[in-house]
């Protein structure tokens, strides 16, 4: 399995952002972002891995400012780190005012998914091929959050059938 660059199997999806995608306090529903960021970030893992790929965890979901009914907003996903069948991806949400031309830094996301093979088991992935500074930075990022997720997910007790909401 040849590796691949981080950069063919980035993407930037952009959306404008209309009066239905409102929540009550008349910005956007971040359930809306929240899909569309992962969205982004399954086809990142998607066109790295081409198989099926579905989301197992989201790190990190931080919304920095609201998004406004207008925007133009921008998902910006890249791969961090590559495991045996994972893959985490970074998503940055940046939105412009169409009117203005004002950029915001909007929402900040990691996100893992794992690939599937035809029969629904997970299946080894291509690894990564780190070129720059800053893919490499994210990589070591991407590889600690790794290992708090093991350590986190090694501490929580059983659950039993009786436990539930």
């Amino acid at each position: 399995m040849d590796a691949k660059r981080v950069r063919d199997s980035a993407v930037i999806i952009a959306q404008v952002m209309n009066p239905q995608d409102a929540n009550p306090a008349g910005n956007v529903h971040g359930g809306i972002i929240m899909k569309l960021i992962d969205t982004a970030g399954a086809v990142v893992a998607t066109r790295h891995s081409r198989c099926n790929c579905v989301t197992a965890s989201i790190d990190r979901l931080d919304f920095h400012t609201p998004i406004f009914i207008g925007d133009l907003v921008f998902f910006k996903s890249s791969l961090n780190y590559v495991g045996r069948t994972s893959m985490e991806v970074g998503v940055r949400v940046e939105t412009e005012n169409l009117m203005t031309g004002e950029l915001r830094h909007a929402v900040s996301a990691y996100l893992t998914y794992v690939a599937l093979d035809k029969d629904g088991k997970p299946t080894p992935v291509p690894p990564l091929i780190l070129e720059t500074d800053e893919e490499k930075r994210r990589n070591v990022e991407a590889q600690v959050r790794m290992r708090l997720r093991l350590k986190s997910r090694c501490k929580k007790p059983a659950s039993s059938p009786q436990q539930g909401y």
